[in-house]
């Protein structure tokens, strides 16, 4: 009810503007130790997923908190693992503004950010010095400027960097909003990408004696045939898990709606059904060890319980976060632990 309230304030501002009020909100509220108080965590069975502990299946997406400084913050509303990024080597301010569209009929948001970011440097400073409870992922990508050919070099930089700090390290190589980036998804482009991660994991894992899972994160938009193909690719590189997905570029169940029409991509309840059904191919055609941490339209429980009857380990939560609120991790968590 308190979400409500403060979600019919923030939605009559500027979208990125209600939205740096309200994350900064929830930090304050942290800091003065109210919101353990107001949003208390769940009790949750912790569960094994690419080798690592997770307190419960219930994470951030990656894209709300880009640089890492709500971490401590959104660890204490109860999430079993917060995602931050996409960071890329150097920082950028992303797209111009407006660049983020919420469409309140839909449940959904529309954004072309851009990867806006102040830079790998920035966010290790703020997991350096975070207190968390849950797992980190940190999901990196390229700059926009550098070419998508020579995108490895930008993937090479950020995995070394992260290593460290990370528990696990997301490839983001499915946003619709840096040009060209959703070519390195496929064919040889995607083998020489792997290749050159793969190589660069198993030389940090000799080095620091700590082996840190890489996952590949891809678009909703993609045939049957393409998920069988990168799943076969997956194997072939020994990739530790995959998130699906991504926004997607169809606007079929948001035709009319104000913002419709606005280049980006599109998250929330309108991308459920496509991204629910994607899930399910990739654990189809993935070897059995893989897992999957599923994101997309996730806003209630039963929607979180269709994510893991498809075949999904995790689930993450963003567009559903903006509109439910922190109500939705413990209306997850309390799903999930019924029916264990």
């Amino acid at each position: 009810m308190l979400y409500q309230l403060l979600r019919a304030i923030l939605f009559q501002l500027d979208d990125e503007t209600s939205h740096h009020l309200g994350m900064n909100g929830i930090k304050w509220a942290h800091k003065l130790k109210l919101l353990s108080l107001i949003y208390p965590p769940q009790a949750a069975t912790p569960v094994e997923v690419m080798g690592l502990t997770f307190p419960n299946k219930v994470g951030m997406a990656a894209g709300l908190d880009k640089n890492g400084d709500y971490l401590p913050a959104l660890s204490a509303l109860g999430f079993g693992f917060v995602e931050i990024g996409t960071v890329t080597p150097r920082p950028q301010p992303g797209n111009p503004k407006p660049r983020l569209f919420r469409l309140q009929e839909a449940n959904a948001i529309i954004n072309r950010m851009g990867f806006n970011n102040l830079g790998v440097d920035h966010l290790l400073e703020q997991v350096k010095s975070a207190q968390v409870d849950a797992l980190v992922g940190i999901n990196i990508g390229k700059n926009i400027d550098t070419p998508v050919e020579n995108a490895l070099d930008d993937y090479l930089i950020g995995l070394e960097k992260v290593y460290q700090q990370a528990d696990y390290v997301t490839i983001n190589i499915s946003s619709p909003n840096t040009p060209g980036l959703r070519k390195l998804q496929f064919g040889d482009s995607l083998k020489a990408l792997l290749g050159g991660l793969k190589e660069k994991q198993t030389a940090l894992h000799q080095q620091t004696n700590r082996y840190v899972p890489m996952a590949v994160k891809v678009a909703p938009d993609l045939e049957l045939a393409e998920v069988q193909e990168l799943a076969e690719t997956f194997a072939e590189f020994e990739i530790d898990g995959v998130i699906a997905t991504n926004t997607t570029m169809a606007r079929d169940k948001v035709t009319g709606l104000p913002h419709a029409e606005e280049a980006g991509g599109l998250s929330g309840e309108p991308v459920f059904e496509q991204s629910t059904e994607v899930v399910r191919q990739f654990k189809q055609a993935l070897p059995e060890h893989m897992p999957i941490i599923a994101a997309g339209g996730i806003m209630s429980g039963q929607d979180a319980m269709a994510k893991l009857a498809a075949g999904a380990s995790l689930v993450q939560i963003y567009s559903g976060f903006i509109y439910e609120g922190p109500e939705l991790i413990a209306d997850i968590i309390n799903a999930i632990e019924q029916n264990n």
